[in-house]
């Protein structure tokens, strides 16, 4: 049996764990990921990588393939409730009522400001090929799918873990020694294995997902990320459409149903097969069916995001609806605090003490993510088919007139939409949450609190407000630096070392940063944005201090120290909060 000794064992080969191996590569980590797959995902599954995730795959080069392939919000960016796909009837193909999302239409100008990149439509199956590229480019021979764990035990005096991996094809056993464990694999075993609990609700209800191949170019109204039906016949024929690419708009090929099977077989292709007809008012439609997958819904967060040394990351720490999209791009987020975290201790310059930091500033946005995401669900569930009249209270024989009424040319079928629209419009909270996406912050972890209040959040987290204040993502602002045009989150590099960024009149943080990095043994980027750098005036209005300020930013992009001015002792002030945020004070 071989032996193979890492710093890091990532465990699971999904999104998460293949950006946590190019996230680690990045910062000069050693590592080894298994995945007891063979390959990558088979099924579409998460399909909308948001603002935030982008920009962070953006930081780590990943960015440009994603937009080469993935669909850009003017294809995707609304969200639509029709009756019917077409039909003869006249009640058939009828938009009920749309509106600009995630990006799209209207909301462009708020995301633009947000950040240097859009959000992108991209199924996992097409993501995760990306994903696993660049591990195995940056990685080589150390990204093994095909492999399984077969156990895991903390060695004696807690300095390590000893892992058998196990060949799917082969049968052939390794052993590994790591320092410590990424537990990516869905909360299949590492997580159970080690007694973690998972808090909350395990069965909300259960899903079907139907995969399928059909052209749909003469009928599909495009440009959204999800388009429900809401049919005036039969509330069992009530569903939700999503284009799977690869080619985006008329002309895509593959597509994803949600649809209530209301007691078929999901075994049944014939029958299923023709739910999908029916639902899309197409009884003639030539189609494929690829799987049909049943899932439950569930909402659940990890009692703990640390075992020992082990850490829990994307569906291994939590599980929730897929509203708002916020289940992918939570655990890449998760990955990508972790990570830098990782290389400071590994690399020797902070003690194993600011891993816990990663529990503390995870966990918070994990339990808000998964309350946000539930809200979403339950709103949709209850209130948009109340909005239309179709709600619980009304009998199946007063469905279709309720219809007829909604579209009716007269004075009250004008109110009752009118009516309707003003509650679609709640519905921002779910595909409009930019605040939610973007304006997550960290309260108490890695960072040194400056006493100032957070923005006021937007109740339906509907605006991002930026903020230079500790905990917070680094505002994203143009600025020329060294002849091009660049995001300032862009100057924080893809590398374990911080940011110092300083105003035109703090040239003293230069020396500071120097004696810092030197005494800390820690890299620090030192880069002034003087006032013709600030080309449009965006940073000034942002940067939350005065000429003579400056702000330490972490290898993820989040604002670690604010000194809103100038310093008395500079190099003592950013010294004393650079050892803060690594846990050396």
């Amino acid at each position: 049996m071989a032996t193979v000794e890492v710093p890091v064992l990532i465990v699971g080969g999904g999104g998460s764990g293949l950006s946590a191996s190019v996230f680690l590569s990045d910062h000069g980590v050693g590592h080894l990921l298994v995945e007891r797959r063979a390959d990558t995902s088979r099924l579409p599954k998460a399909h909308y990588v948001n603002q935030r995730t982008m920009e962070i795959f953006r930081q780590h080069g990943l960015a440009d393939d994603v937009l080469e392939i993935g669909a850009s919000p003017e294809q995707f960016g609304k969200v639509r409730w029709q009756t019917t796909l077409t039909g003869q009837g006249p009640l058939d193909g009828k938009v009920i009522h749309e509106m600009d999302a995630f990006g799209g239409g209207s909301l462009r100008e708020s995301y633009e400001a947000a950040g240097p990149v859009l959000p992108v439509k991209l199924p996992q199956l097409r993501l995760e090929p990306i994903l696993r590229k660049h591990a195995e480019a940056r990685n080589p021979d150390r990204v093994l799918f095909g492999h399984e764990l077969v156990s895991l035990v903390e060695d004696e005096g807690g300095e390590g873990v000893t892992a058998e991996i196990r060949s799917v094809e082969s049968g052939e056993t390794t052993t590994v020694k790591a320092g410590y464990v990424i537990a990516a694999d869905a909360g299949r075993t590492v997580g159970p294995a080690l007694g973690v609990k998972m808090e909350g609700l395990p069965a909300l209800f259960d899903a079907t997902t139907a995969y399928f191949s059909a052209d749909l170019s003469a009928h599909w109204n495009e440009g959204t990320i999800i388009t429900w039906f809401l049919n005036p016949y039969r509330a069992d024929l009530s569903s939700a459409l999503i284009e799977m690419g690869p080619t985006w708009g008329k002309n895509c090929e593959e597509w994803g149903l949600h649809l209530p099977l209301m007691g078929l077989d999901r075994n049944d292709e014939q029958a299923v097969t023709t739910r999908i007809r029916e639902i899309l008012g197409l009884p003639e439609l030539e189609l494929t069916l690829h799987e049909v997958t049943s899932w439950t819904v569930e909402a659940v967060i990890a009692e703990s995001y640390r075992k020992g040394r082990v850490f829990l990351v994307g569906d291994a720490a939590h599980r929730q609806p897929p509203a708002v999209g916020l289940g992918l791009n939570t655990g890449i987020q998760d990955v990508h605090n972790l990570a830098w975290k990782l290389a400071a201790v590994v690399s020797g310059n902070a003690p194993d003490a600011l891993l816990d930091t990663y529990e503390a500033e995870r966990r918070p946005v994990g339990q808000f993510n998964l309350g946000w995401a539930m809200s979403a669900a339950a709103h949709h569930q209850v209130v948009i088919d109340a909005a239309v009249g179709i709600g619980p209270h009304v009998p199946p024989e007063r469905r279709t007139p309720v219809f007829f009424g909604y579209f009716a040319p007269s004075p009250m079928g004008a109110a009752q939409r009118a009516r309707a629209a003003e509650i679609f419009a709640t519905h921002r909270g779910e595909c409009q949450a930019i605040g939610v996406e973007n304006g997550f912050a960290y309260m108490q972890g890695a960072v040194v609190p400056d006493g100032t209040r957070p923005p006021l959040p937007a109740p339906l987290g509907d605006v991002y407000t930026p903020t230079t204040r500790p905990g917070h993502l680094l505002p994203h602002a143009w600025v020329e630096q060294g002849g091009a045009r660049v995001s300032t989150q862009d100057l924080v590099g893809s590398g374990p070392g911080f940011l110092l960024l300083t105003g035109p009149d703090g040239a003293a943080w230069a020396d500071a940063a120097a004696l810092a990095a030197e005494k800390l043994a820690v890299p620090v980027t030192v880069v002034p944005i003087s006032a013709e750098a600030d080309t449009d005036g965006a940073w000034q209005q942002v940067r939350g201090t005065d000429g003579a300020g400056a702000l330490l930013v972490r290898p993820d992009q989040h604002v670690a120290w604010r000194a809103a001015g100038a310093a008395e002792d500079p190099a003592s002030a950013l010294t004393e909060a650079l050892a803060t945020v690594l846990g050396q004070a």
